[in-house]
């Protein structure tokens, strides 16, 4: 039995890609250990977040093992069964809600029971997705391989920005024997466009300053834009000041692009934002992502190579734009964990217009990944 379990044994060094690692450790039923971690700086060991998320990953399961060293330079994590049900979670404020969700996202629907979990923290923050571009990114994507969208909910409660905190979101999410395998090979083009301009605790105005300069710049390449305001006051607005706005491309195929942008947290020692820049910005890095094309976008790339892995045992192809290293680095610990391979090849864009001339879709670095399902069964689920 021991050498059993030295064979299922993982080790890593470094506190880069945790995430991934409890995710694929999870999912697999593999221990890991990773040791080394910011061994050598002058604030050893695991951040708060980081063990902010060990602890919800210990509640979302039944029988799991975490123990950490003294100094927190090394975890050692056994997984347990998935449990899901109703929870509640207080995030860690240095990092958002959406750095939770990427993980809860990609748990969920290999529960026991659907999940239905109450987060409360930062809602928007420059460094990890917002709860707006998971909602608009993630959950279409995850909706293909459910099958359907019911019971898959994210709403927000209380929207707050960083650094002070103060949000509430609200996480539903079904769970399924298996997963169904996808083929999505082309994304159409783009047919509209929308989006959210958000504001806590500032003058009303600076939604409307964020949407002017969008649309400034969208409505030159298409005329559907429309973007929503969204002004929280009193206890729905967190505790600290901020502004933002999230971005939507739709295509003619149903695939979703997304690209945001807010201003810098209270007490930053970078320059105050300009709602005008904020909302240029966005829309620049909109025009990026849809050039960069693909069926899913940067934002979701992990979540549905994750899936395709661990779907029926069948062919899955997806078409995405240029794999960014933290989706590279997914891949190469997926074969680590799953022992799952992708073929990745060079995608052709060219297509024909309407006037019968060459046309083309975006850059031309996508690529194609297709994979045959390892058909993963969720054994916490019970059959009806």
């Amino acid at each position: 039995m021991a050498n059993s379990n030295e064979a299922h044994l993982l080790k890593f060094e470094g506190s880069n890609f945790l995430r991934q690692r409890l995710v694929l450790a999870t999912v697999s039923g593999r221990s890991v250990i990773v040791k080394k971690i910011r061994s050598r700086e002058q604030e050893p060991g695991l951040k708060e977040f980081e063990a902010n998320l060990l602890r919800l990953v210990d509640g979302l399961t039944n029988g799991s093992l975490i123990s950490v060293s003294r100094s927190g330079t090394s975890l050692h994590y056994r997984p347990g069964l998935l449990m899901g049900g109703e929870m509640s979670h207080e995030c860690n404020p240095e990092r958002s809600i959406g750095y939770y969700l990427e993980v809860l996202l990609c748990l969920a629907p290999f529960t026991k029971h659907p999940l239905n979990i109450t987060l409360t923290g930062v809602t928007n923050t420059l460094m990890d997705p917002s709860v707006d571009q998971i909602r608009r990114s993630t959950l279409p994507v995850l909706t293909k391989f459910l099958g359907t969208d019911e019971g898959l909910e994210l709403k927000i409660l209380q929207r707050a920005a960083a650094p002070e905190g103060g949000g509430k979101v609200l996480l539903r999410c079904p769970c399924r024997q298996k997963l169904r395998p996808l083929q999505f090979l082309q994304a159409g083009k783009v047919k509209k466009i929308r989006g959210i301009a958000w504001s806590v605790r500032v003058s009303p105005t600076c939604c409307n300053r964020m949407v002017e300069a969008a649309k400034g710049l969208l409505t030159s390449f298409l005329p559907d834009v429309f973007i929503t305001t969204d002004c929280c006051k009193g206890r729905h607005s967190g505790k600290s000041p901020g502004f933002g706005i999230t971005l939507v491309a739709e295509t003619t195929n149903g695939a979703f692009l997304t690209a945001e942008s807010c201003s810098v947290p209270k007490g930053s020692s970078d320059p105050p934002s300009v709602p005008d820049d904020i909302g240029k910005a966005a829309a620049v890095q909109l025009l990026e992502e849809i050039y960069r094309g693909g069926c899913v976008d940067s934002t979701s790339q992990c979540v549905a190579l994750l899936c395709m892995a661990l779907g029926q045992q069948d062919v899955s192809k997806v078409l995405m734009g240029p794999l960014s290293p933290y989706t590279v680095q997914f891949l190469r610990h997926m074969r680590s964990f799953l022992q799952v391979v992708f073929k990745v090849e060079g995608a052709e864009t060219q297509g024909v217009g309407v006037d019968g001339g060459a046309l083309r879709e975006g850059g031309e670095d996508k690529v194609m990944l297709t994979c045959l399902g390892l058909g993963y069964s969720n054994i916490n689920k019970r059959t009806a």
